[in-house]
C-alpha cells in the first residue's frame, strides 16, 4: 500500500476488547476478520479493501482479530512463531488507517460456536457490522464449517455485505502468507521477510538488566528478552531502535551466547553514540540486514576485534537504508506512543 492515510489513529486508544461493548460511533462499520499474524501485504488487501469500503460510505473500518493464536488453543504443544503479538498488530492497523482493532478472546467457548452462532452472536450482535471483508481462504466456526461462501449467505440474510478479496501474490506468483515469513525469519533473510510483509520487522519489550558483559567488553547493550515462540535465526544484525520516541542506530545480538554461557536466548542491542541508564524502558528493535551467525571465537580478544567488525558494518549497511516503504514511514509516526489498551 503505497498511498497510505494521513490521519492515522492512536493504537493505544482504538484497540477494543470485545467482550466489552463498542463505543457508539464504532458500531455500523465495516470489519475485517482475520487473525493478520505479520499484517502482510496480503492482509493489507484485505484491510485497504474494507476502508474503502467504509470511506466511500462514511463509515468506520474496524479490524477483527484473535488472541492468542488459534493454533496456540489446538496445539499447545507445538507454539507458533507470533510475527506480531497484540501491540504490534494495533500499532501496524492505526498505521494503515483504520479506526480500530477489535480483540476476541480465542478461547474454547469462542471455538466451540457453530459458524451461525459467531455470524449472530460476534458480528450483528457485538459489532453490528454492515459489512465484512475476508480473504479468499477465511475459515470460521466450530469445525471451519463457515467458509467465504457460507459468510455470504448469511450476510445475505442478516442485511450486511460480504466482500472476498483474491490471494495476494508477489513476485514469482506464490501468495503471500505468514509461514512463508516465518520460514524467512528462521532463515535470517530480511529482505525476504520486509518484501512480503510490506514493512521491516520488529519487535518491542521492556529493557532489562543483564550480567553487564557488555560493558566489559566496552559494547554496553540494551537487553530484551522476546518472546519463547520467537524463532529468528540467532546471529548478529544490524537494526535501529527507538526509546521514547527516538529511534537511534545500532547492531544487535539474538541469541545464547556461546563465547560464556549459551544460556536462554536474549536480544542485546548496542546503540551506537550513546551512553546512559535505559532499563525498564519501553524499546522496539527493526531489523534491517543480517550480518553473521552466532559463533564462539578463540578468545575473548577475538571476540572483541570481530564486534568492532561488526558495528563497522552494521554502521555502513544502516547508512544507506533511507527511511523504508510508506508502511515503516507510517510506523514511525506512531513510535512510543505506548501499549495498547482497552
Amino acid at each position: 500500500m503505497s498511498d497510505l492515510p494521513r490521519h492515522r489513529p492512536d493504537p493505544a486508544s482504538s484497540t477494543f476488547d470485545l467482550s466489552r461493548p463498542l463505543p457508539a460511533r464504532l458500531l455500523g462499520a465495516h470489519v475485517a476478520i482475520g487473525n493478520f499474524d505479520g499484517v502482510h501485504r496480503g492482509h493489507q488487501s484485505v484491510l485497504a479493501a474494507t476502508l474503502d469500503r467504509a470511506r466511500a460510505e462514511g463509515r468506520p473500518a474496524l479490524a477483527l482479530t484473535f488472541e492468542p493464536h488459534p493454533r496456540t488453543l489446538f496445539t499447545p504443544d507445538r507454539p507458533v512463531f507470533r510475527l506480531t503479538p497484540p501491540e504490534a498488530k494495533a500499532r501496524l492497523v492505526a498505521a494503515l488507517g483504520l479506526d480500530g482493532l477489535v480483540v476476541a478472546t480465542f478461547d474454547q467457548a469462542l471455538a466451540s460456536l457453530s459458524a451461525d452462532a459467531f455470524v449472530e452472536e460476534v458480528l450483528v450482535g457485538r459489532l453490528g457490522l454492515v459489512g465484512a471483508t475476508i480473504g479468499w481462504d477465511f475459515h470460521f466456526g466450530r469445525g471451519r464449517q463457515g467458509s467465504p461462501a457460507f459468510l455470504d449467505a448469511a450476510g445475505r440474510r442478516h442485511g450486511f455485505t460480504v466482500d472476498v478479496v483474491d490471494p495476494f501474490g508477489c513476485e514469482g506468483g506464490a501468495p503471500v502468507s505468514s509461514s512463508r515469513i516465518r520460514s524467512a525469519l528462521e532463515a535470517g533473510d530480511l529482505a525476504e521477510a520486509a518484501g512480503l510483509l510490506g514493512y521491516r520487522w520488529f519487535v518491542e519489550g521492556t529493557i532489562v538488566g543483564g550480567d553487564r558483559r557488555g560493558r566489559d567488553l566496552g559494547f554496553p547493550t540494551a537487553n530484551m528478552h522476546l518472546a519463547p515462540d520467537c524463532r529468528l535465526r540467532h546471529g548478529v544484525y544490524a537494526v535501529t531502535i527507538t526509546i521514547d520516541g527516538e529511534r537511534r542506530l545500532g547492531v544487535a545480538n539474538w541469541g545464547r551466547r556461546p563465547q560464556f554461557d549459551d544460556g536462554a536466548p536474549v536480544l542485546e542491542t548496542h546503540l551506537f553514540d550513546f551512553s546512559g541508564d535505559l532499563y525498564g524502558r519501553h524499546a522496539e528493535v527493526t531489523f534491517v540486514s543480517y550480518l553473521r551467525p552466532e559463533a564462539k571465537f578463540a578468545s575473548v580478544a577475538a571476540l572483541i576485534e570481530q564486534m568492532h567488525l561488526d558495528g563497522a558494518e552494521a554502521r555502513a549497511v544502516l547508512s544507506t537504508i533511507g527511511s523504508g516503504s510508506a508502511l515503516d514511514r507510517a510506523l514511525a509516526a506512531t513510535e512510543g506512543v505506548g501499549e495498547a489498551s482497552s
